[in-house]
């Protein structure tokens, strides 16, 4: 099994903190996470999110923003001393999450789909892909990638609707 990636979108300053490392201590220095914080602030993409990644950026882990700030773009916290979380933890900032949501609602599905190859997303080992490769040839896209692409839409408007802050969980 792959690394999965849960978003969860909160206001720029928490409990009056404003920094994003300490916010992620506080929030998800606690094994139950998860169960603390509404359903509409989370979004688990689960083992989609290279996937996606490669299909909006045509890249498993680079780009330019916003394309590449929806997947893997951000900062890092866990080189900021949240190491001790035991997971990684990835901040984009309010005034990145707008781009990201804007060029999301511009850029249907259809448009990136074509980057869908297979072959290509395995010999780029693309997390996910040599398992898609053994399944009908557009099920994975169809099944798997379009609808966590449809959600990923829905979820960064309305993070950027709200001034809100993501922060993304991998592990």
């Amino acid at each position: 099994m792959g690394v999965a990636m849960t978003y969860l979108r909160l206001p720029p300053a928490l409990e009056g903190e404003p920094d994003p490392g300490r916010i992620a201590r506080l929030v998800f220095g606690v094994a139950d996470w998860r169960r603390r914080h509404a359903a509409e602030q989370m979004i688990d993409i689960a083992g989609a999110w290279q996937g996606l990644h490669y299909l909006i950026t045509g890249d498993p882990w680079d780009g330019r923003a916003p394309e590449a700030d929806v997947v893997c773009g951000g900062r890092l916290l866990t080189e900021d001393g949240t190491a001790e979380l035991g997971l990684d933890v990835i901040y984009l900032a309010p005034e990145r999450v707008k781009p990201a949501a804007d060029h999301l609602a511009h850029t249907p599905f259809e448009a990136i789909a074509g980057r869908y190859d297979l072959q290509r997303m395995v010999a780029a080992d693309v997390q996910g892909a040599a398992d898609w490769a053994q399944r009908p040839p557009q099920e994975a896209r169809d099944r798997f990638l379009r609808p966590a692409y449809d959600a990923l839409t829905r979820y960064f408007a309305a993070a950027a609707n709200d001034g809100q802050a993501i922060y993304k969980v991998m592990g």
